[in-house]
């Protein structure tokens, strides 16, 4: 008996993902997250954690039962994860070493090329390349690229034995580490670099009185574990949400709570919308049916959506810092945006075309 396939979870992922490049461009002139049109746009990530939770349990939990290895669900999932890493990290260089608009290169040739290299392989540069304290620096959205990674071995090692019991116990504990984290700092919108943020009381906690801050790398593995392992036991209780245009619905509800208003306590509410909304959405695309015309803007959607998500940002960078320096008037900015915008959308689906899907189908009759 086949499996029964999830579009509209595809389709939702394209919407964050698209959701994410409009975050990017208001951030250039709403650097403060207070000013920004779309206050938790940063909430996509871990929508994405919980959404692969969800479709890495259907895809995989069922294979170790038939023999699959560790072995061979990660290399399952390099292939399908890393050549676009590899590409992103390539742009990421060349529009840093190009961009007329940067501060003056504050990195050597030498160490320059081993921040391309330890791009390559995913992990944290230690050197910096425009003094943001980035863990990738040369392509900003690897660092929850990273954490996926994490998440997969996690889910291969322990996740896949977990009871529902024991994967319960997971998720309530993390998801009570995520909320302090929320409360404490104000925002989830941290954990892609090394630069400390303020802290009302974790500081203090592990640094003493007085402390200012914790480095926000921490922050990463704290957004990755609940909505990860919460999206694998939603999968595993099958407690799906039936309600109609589900698709529609669900990529309505994810905006609205992205442009919803930044207070006083929105720490509490980054961490409701992980902990509560974005389960009851995915819960309701999975339980959603869709034809015709919406089916297939689901599939493009969801298409896209690792591409654009992955190969966007070199160019925000130089978008950037052509308004931190250039200052020019919104009414340039909103054409130069726009044009960005589609001009994404084109990118990823050439780079899924003509890189990603020719790339994955020479590596898996390589790696066979």
């Amino acid at each position: 008996m086949s499996k029964p396939h999830y579009p509209i979870l595809d389709g939702l992922r394209g919407t964050a993902a698209v959701l994410v490049v409009v975050f990017h461009l208001f951030e250039a002139y709403f650097p403060e997250l207070p000013k920004h049109p779309m206050h938790h746009g940063y909430l996509a990530v871990d929508f994405f954690y919980l959404l692969s939770g969800f479709v890495v349990g259907y895809a995989y939990d069922d294979r170790w039962a038939k023999g699959m290895t560790i072995k061979q669900f990660f290399k399952i999932r390099f292939i399908r994860l890393h050549p676009l890493v590899i590409l992103g990290t390539i742009v990421g260089a060349i529009c840093f070493w190009l961009d007329p608009y940067k501060d003056m290169q504050i990195i050597d040739l030498g160490k320059f090329i081993a921040v391309i290299l330890l791009g390559f392989t995913l992990l944290p540069a230690t050197a910096d390349v425009r003094g943001w304290g980035e863990t990738h620096p040369l392509d900003g959205p690897c660092w929850s690229l990273m954490q996926e990674y994490i998440a997969n071995i996690l889910y291969a090692i322990i996740g896949r034995k977990l009871s529902k019991g024991a994967l319960w116990a997971v998720v309530t504990i993390s998801g009570i580490v995520l909320l302090v984290v929320s409360v404490d700092h104000g925002d989830l919108g941290t954990g892609w670099g090394y630069a400390k943020i303020k802290s009302a009381f974790i500081a203090s906690w592990f640094y003493g009185n007085g402390a200012e801050g914790y480095p926000n790398i921490w922050v990463a593995p704290v957004r990755m574990m609940f909505p990860f392992f919460a999206g694998l036991l939603l999968f595993r209780t099958g407690k799906l949400i039936r309600v109609p245009m589900a698709y529609i619905v669900c990529s309505l509800l994810l905006a609205a709570l992205f442009f919803f208003p930044y207070y006083s306590w929105n720490g509490y509410f980054d961490a409701l919308c992980i902990i509560i909304f974005f389960p009851l959405i995915v819960a309701a695309g999975a339980g959603g049916q869709i034809s015709g015309r919406w089916a297939k803007l689901c599939k493009f959607s969801g298409d896209i959506s690792y591409p654009i998500y992955i190969m966007h940002y070199p160019f925000i960078y130089v978008y950037t810092f052509w308004i931190i320096k250039a200052k020019p008037e919104p009414s340039a900015i909103i054409p130069i945006a726009a044009g960005l915008f589609f001009f994404f959308i084109i990118l990823a689906y050439a780079a899924l075309k003509l890189y990603d899907e020719p790339v994955r189908k020479w590596l898996k009759a390589k790696l066979a």
